[in-house]
């Protein structure tokens, strides 16, 4: 037995206890995984959601959508994090809990003077057909692409509206979490990556040197992705599987009220609830 089903089985045996005793639940340890632009919500959700439970534990994990679907899975994980919709073989072995939208955007440094980049400029620049900012008004100066590893639901989605497939990407730096991106566009200024919109907004608007650049003519704001006009968006998941323990459905109940919308709204993304 893993120690996350024995963690289980011990929440289940403490809740059934506390209904026969009258008392509140206590000891539960609910763990969630996955999704690195969902995980600094659920922190700041689990911070609150603790000091008014104080006989549950939340433990948040990143490392990707990708795992958290697998962690859900394969029981590593109450609940996986997922910034994506789940396919179809998936969604028969999960359930999937939206809590919020958000968008996927290019971000440049700020002194950058490229402030808007079209599709097809996009896929001429991630497969190294043009290589030079000057190329789209900005400086002579080779451009740095930076991509995200595989397992990471920014990638599907922004090669999804692009119409490539990861090997046709020429990347000259591959990152993983959201903020490694926005790092590797701070340390060289002829980086282009791509990032939550709520990420990068939030960054941005903490004095982060970067830039949101506006994809079709549509600005990368909070408020496109609510109106719907910005053209890469996506949702943000909850998902678990058919042996959610007491505790963690009563963190996942919470999760999908309106209760966190004000900490949604502080990282820039759009509640759905």
């Amino acid at each position: 037995m893993s120690k996350l089903q024995f963690l289980r089985n011990l929440a289940a045996l403490v809740s059934l206890t506390v209904a026969s005793c009258g008392k509140k639940e206590t000891g539960a340890v609910v763990v969630l995984t996955g999704s690195s632009t969902i995980a600094p919500v659920i922190s700041d959700v689990a911070k609150r959601y603790e000091a008014a439970n104080p006989g549950v534990r939340i433990e948040v994990q990143s490392g990707g959508s990708s795992r958290g679907i697998a962690d859900a899975l394969s029981g590593t994980a109450d609940l996986g994090m997922a910034s994506r919709a789940l396919s179809a073989d998936e969604a028969a072995k999960l359930t999937a809990h939206r809590i919020a939208a958000d968008g996927v955007c290019v971000v440049v440094h700020r002194d950058n003077p490229v402030s808007e980049l079209s599709r097809e400029q996009l896929i001429s620049i991630y497969t190294k057909k043009a290589t030079n900012w000057k190329d789209f008004g900005g400086p002579d100066a080779t451009i740095v692409v930076a991509n995200k590893a595989e397992g990471r639901s920014t990638l599907e989605v922004f090669l999804h509206y692009l119409g490539l497939d990861n090997a046709d990407v020429k990347a000259d730096v591959v990152v993983g979490e959201n903020l490694h991106v926005i790092n590797s566009v701070v340390a060289n200024p002829n980086t282009i990556g791509y990032v939550s919109i709520g990420t990068a907004a939030s960054e941005a608007k903490g004095g982060t040197p970067i830039k949101l650049v506006s994809t079709g003519g549509v600005a990368a704001t909070t408020e496109n992705v609510a109106n719907g006009t910005f053209p890469i968006t996506r949702p943000l998941n909850i998902v678990e599987d058919a042996l959610t323990s007491p505790a963690a459905k009563a963190f996942l109940d919470h999760l999908t009220s309106p209760a966190i919308n004000d900490i949604i709204q502080k990282h820039f993304f759009v509640p759905v609830n």
